[in-house]
């Protein structure tokens, strides 16, 4: 049998206590109907005159007596009140009368009851939007503010689990440890070892740690509180401290839990990092309360704290110390073996024709996160959609990929013949060069038509495999390539356009981190002269630094960089002299189609020979 919860027994002590003053009032209505003989005023006149009538008490519109005599069995009467000139003038007509006394209980419930029901209802109108506003929900309120707003999911409301979740394996792994402690401490702590009190999630957004933490409390079955951090600060000073406090005190009275906090950079922002904006009191007295609960809980009842960032390096050092986050787990965009798992998880949910191949769709996407690949999955569904087609075929998700990576395709945008045959030119300067160049990513697909806020065409190419370190051979190729539409416009019409802005602004890029970070210019040394900025993770850039370096170093940095871009232009001009045919009709039948694959591309090699064998 269940037992009643503390609000189901204060609801059964209410009733008795009702139930109680129920039955006290009606035996005092009983017994006064027993005891009290209601008369009429004429007959109390009677009584009065044969001097029956033993003391009264008179109110403004009743009288209470005894008898002298009981009448009825009662000793004691009451009665209405009459005018003492009506009374004369009725007794002399032998009229028998009595008093009524008028209700009032209409009148009362207008003049009091219903003004001060609308002044409580319009309180708590107003003490509920107060509520909602200052983000305590419904119900909530001046005491409930410093209560934690974490939402808890209990054992069977969180149905996700490892199965659910792909191309992490790693940090999967990590993070098994920590359900068997939950599970079995007993086999886990046998050696001595302790449960991590800690574990902070980091990677870029959209790699799946809010999914992971989810996994591991499915996977537990135990309770999950899930709060963000910004969510600790309000406009109250000390509310952002009480609530910490507040959530470990919950967590610790349904032990074993785990508490996830996301985006925790909101709450454990290093302290006094950024002094000159303004004082930060109230988030450092919420972040040094939380860096006392995590010292004062014990990891052996079972209290796990995950959170999740995807800029650790804007975190307190004391912080992410040991003994408080004992363990950093990394959960980085997948590989292409993780792409294709991830793919697996999310093509379970569409219907699929039979020439989609996971491979295929992991090599169009490298350095696409989880979130994006869910995302990829819903534009290809959705634009099968709208062709009308009864599966989702390759060609959707190649038309997704373009849209993800390009823009939407925008077909009201007219461009003049000479604004296209540059365009052509220049798209099939890029898909040249590429080709030509040994090692380079594989051209997928070469187009005219305008994408996105500026791009007047595209090309796409497709990795041939993951890529983690780069030469100086393989980036000067990749230079040559972005250079490579602009090589075609001045091979064919002997001047530039601006449609190379943003080839020229990534070719400027990769060749000033060469020569400043990467030490690959001989010239200047094996030495970093600009420190990469902590933007891996999609964190904003830190405030422009003052160089390190001379005036004099300076000028030969620019000079550095401004050779690997003429050398790399020079290299991308002769690859493109040596197959100038290649150029022209591959960029004729670039106007002709608009959109040219990569089967097309073999095929204009194929029929069209290069001017220069030994130069193409």
């Amino acid at each position: 049998m269940p037992m009643p919860t503390p609000k189901q027994v204060q609801w059964n002590v209410w009733y008795v206590v009702i139930a109680i003053i129920a039955m006290i009032a009606i035996n005092d209505v009983l017994r006064a109907w027993r005891q009290v003989e209601p008369l009429a005023y004429s007959d109390f006149l009677t009584q009065l005159d044969a001097g029956n009538i033993e003391e009264i008490s008179v109110s403004a519109d009743r009288i209470v007596g005894t008898f002298k005599h009981p009448q009825n069995g009662r000793s004691q009467f009451v009665t209405v009140r009459i005018d003492p000139a009506l009374a004369d003038s009725l007794e002399q007509h032998h009229v028998k009368f009595r008093g009524v006394v008028e209700s009032t209980l209409l009148r009362d419930i207008l003049g009091w009851v219903i003004p001060a029901a609308i002044f409580f209802g319009l309180w708590m109108f107003l003490m509920r939007r107060f509520a909602e506003r200052s983000g305590l929900g419904p119900g909530g309120g001046l005491m409930s503010i410093g209560r934690s707003k974490a939402k808890v999911y209990v054992e069977t409301g969180v149905r996700v689990t490892f199965a659910d979740v792909a191309g992490v394996d790693e940090a999967k792994e990590e993070l098994r440890e920590v359900v068997g402690f939950l599970k079995d401490p007993g086999r886990y702590g046998r050696l001595g070892a302790r449960l991590p009190k800690g574990i902070l999630l980091i990677g870029p957004p959209g790699t799946g740690k809010t999914l992971l933490a989810r996994a591991v409390a499915g996977e537990a079955g135990v309770p999950f509180f899930s709060i963000n951090g910004s969510e600790f600060v309000e406009m109250f000073v000390g509310v952002g401290a009480a609530r910490v406090r507040d959530l470990f005190e919950q967590a610790r009275q349904k032990a074993p839990a785990i508490i996830f906090i996301d985006e925790i950079d909101a709450l454990g922002r290093a302290r006094g990092a950024f002094g000159g904006l303004g004082g930060h009191d109230e988030k450092e007295q919420t972040l040094n309360q939380l860096l006392a609960e995590l010292d004062g809980f014990d990891p052996s009842k079972g209290v796990v704290l995950l959170a999740a960032t995807n800029r650790p390096e804007v975190l307190d050092p004391a912080l992410l110390r040991a003994g408080r986050f004992d363990r950093q787990v990394l959960v980085d965009r997948p590989d292409r073996v993780g792409r294709v798992q991830i793919l697996g998880v999310h093509l379970k949910k569409v219907q699929l024709a039979a020439d989609v191949d996971p491979e295929k769709i992991a090599a169009l996407t490298p350095g696409f996160s989880g979130a994006d690949l869910a995302n990829l999955v819903n534009e290809a569904a959705l634009l099968a959609t709208r062709r009308g087609r009864s599966a989702v075929a390759l060609e959707d998700f190649t038309g997704a990929v373009e849209r993800i990576v390009a823009g939407l395709e925008k077909k009201n945008r007219l461009l003049n013949p000479e604004e296209r045959r540059i365009v052509a030119h220049h798209e099939m300067g890029h898909a040249l060069v590429a080709a030509a160049l040994t090692g380079g990513d594989v051209v997928h697909k070469v187009s005219i038509i305008p994408r996105g806020v500026g791009a007047l065409g595209y090309t796409i190419q497709r990795p041939i495999e993951d890529r983690f370190l780069m030469q100086r051979d393989e980036l000067m190729n990749k230079m040559a390539v972005l250079l490579g539409g602009r090589a075609a416009e001045m091979l064919i019409f002997g001047k530039a356009s601006t449609g190379a802005a943003d080839d020229l602004v990534k070719v400027t890029d990769i060749a000033r981190t060469m020569v400043t970070q990467y030490g690959m210019e001989p010239s200047l040394g094996q030495l970093v002269y600009e420190p990469a900025r902590p933007s891996l993770l999609g964190s904003p850039q830190w405030p422009e630094q003052p160089p390190r370096y001379s005036e004099q170093t300076a000028q030969r940095i620019d000079a550095a960089v401004r050779d690997l871009v003429a050398h790399a232009f020079d290299l991308s001009l002769s690859i493109l002299r040596a197959q100038r045919r290649r150029l022209e009709t591959g960029a004729a039948r670039l106007l002709e189609r608009e959109t040219l694959s990569e089967d097309d591309l073999h095929v204009l090699f194929d029929e069209v020979p290069p001017d220069d064998p030994a130069r193409a």
